[in-house]
């Protein structure tokens, strides 16, 4: 029972700082290698997707009735009319219905021509 009370004891002692080194360096040391660890993934992750979605954003403010659009669930439809925060889509002829905008994924491009 004393080994076993004295091995816990050893294990929760700090260890001494090496000579000429404070205990206070080693916080340092741990706190820039995890502020660059942040800054790469702020650049690589955070930041591309807050500019994804911002376009997202503008680009749904900026339909109109007219416009097809595809939506998160993968139907695609034609806004008959634009409201505050919602949308009236004909999913096909006679068949209208009213989703939320934050629901339209992206726009589809009308179909042009083809060029004889």
């Amino acid at each position: 029972m004393n080994t076993l009370t004295a091995l816990f004891a050893q294990a929760a002692a700090p260890a001494a700082p090496a000579a000429g080194q404070s205990a206070q360096a080693g916080g340092m040391g741990m706190l820039v290698p995890m502020l660059i660890i942040f800054a790469i993934f702020y650049f690589m992750m955070i930041r591309p997707q807050q500019r994804k979605e911002k376009e997202r954003r503008k680009m749904i403010e900026e339909l109109r009735a007219g416009a097809t659009v595809v939506f998160c669930g993968g139907f695609i439809g034609k806004i008959v009319e634009a409201k505050e925060k919602t949308f009236r889509i004909e999913l096909n002829p006679g068949n209208v219905v009213e989703v939320v905008r934050a629901a339209v994924q992206s726009a589809v491009e009308p179909e042009q021509p083809a060029a004889k």
